[in-house]
């Protein structure tokens, strides 16, 4: 049987304008302290340079640059790069940004001293060009620090109900991959002399699990999109599906939600 090889431009090409639907800025403002820890975890000094890649609103760019580092953000959607401006600009922080495919860095080789990505570049479909892209721009001695979906989490049960109803691009690999050691280790090889990946927790929290639905479904591009590609009843379904994984996780009694969800945080010494 013939391998499906994917049309990683058009596919990228799709995602950019998933991804631009929406309000990312809107989600990420309240998804921060994972940026704040990755920056401690990868031990970011006073004038490195640093690049976050597919920053989004910016956690971890912000994060980076009050521990004085000289901080690049990237991101293929430019009203995202324009919402870390503002962020970084409210703390008076400085922060420069472009915008840049993950999968095709336009930086040259060696050229910063920490790398980092949080729940952002694990959406590209090349992992393997990413991989290397994130490698490659990173100084031998230097970190690449990401934050990552696990596999075994809410936002994993999200993205195989949501797959359900709308399968992804045939020959991808899933984005979750991302969370797993196992698959970590694959693509970047023996291009890194260490890796460390610890499990943390982000909570979930909204006034009930309809309200984290009818919030995602509003301003979260890819939930955006997937109920536009379905007629009415197939939204009537994925949203109850949603509703139901939401609710799984709810440690809540009082009519909340309360979800705990689990990330990995990375960090790996390139050789």
């Amino acid at each position: 049987m013939t391998a499906i090889v994917p049309n990683y431009q058009a596919i990228t090409d799709r995602q950019q304008a998933t991804w631009a639907a929406g309000d990312f800025a809107r989600i990420g403002s309240r998804i921060v302290l994972h940026g704040e820890l990755l920056c401690e975890a990868v031990d970011i000094r006073p004038g490195e340079q640093v690049l976050d890649v597919a920053a989004g609103n910016g956690a971890a760019s912000v994060a980076a640059a009050r521990r004085w580092a000289d901080v690049t953000a990237t991101d293929f959607v430019d009203h995202l790069l324009e919402s870390a401006r503002k962020v970084a600009e409210a703390y008076g922080l400085p922060l420069r940004t472009q915008i840049a495919d993950a999968q095709q860095l336009p930086f040259d080789d060696n050229s910063f001293d920490v790398v980092l990505s949080t729940f952002g570049a694990m959406f590209a479909p090349d992992q393997q060009k990413v991989a290397d892209e994130l490698v490659r721009v990173c100084r031998p001695g230097g970190r690449v620090g990401m934050v990552n979906w696990a596999p075994k989490s809410l936002i994993g049960d999200v993205f195989r109900v949501t797959g359900k109803h709308v399968p992804p691009p045939a020959g991808v690999r899933p984005a979750i991959e991302w969370g797993s050691e196992d698959r970590l280790r694959e693509l970047f090889g023996d291009r890194i002399t260490g890796l460390r990946v610890t499990v943390r927790q982000y909570p979930f929290k909204y006034r009930s699990a309809d309200h984290m639905l009818d919030y995602f479904r509003t301003w979260y591009g890819p939930t955006r999109m997937a109920f536009a590609a379905l007629d009415a009843e197939g939204q009537a379904s994925l949203a109850a599906d949603l509703t139901d994984v939401y609710q799984s996780y709810n440690r809540a009694t009082d009519g909340t939600l309360d979800a705990p969800n689990d990330y990995v945080e990375v960090v790996a010494v390139v050789r």
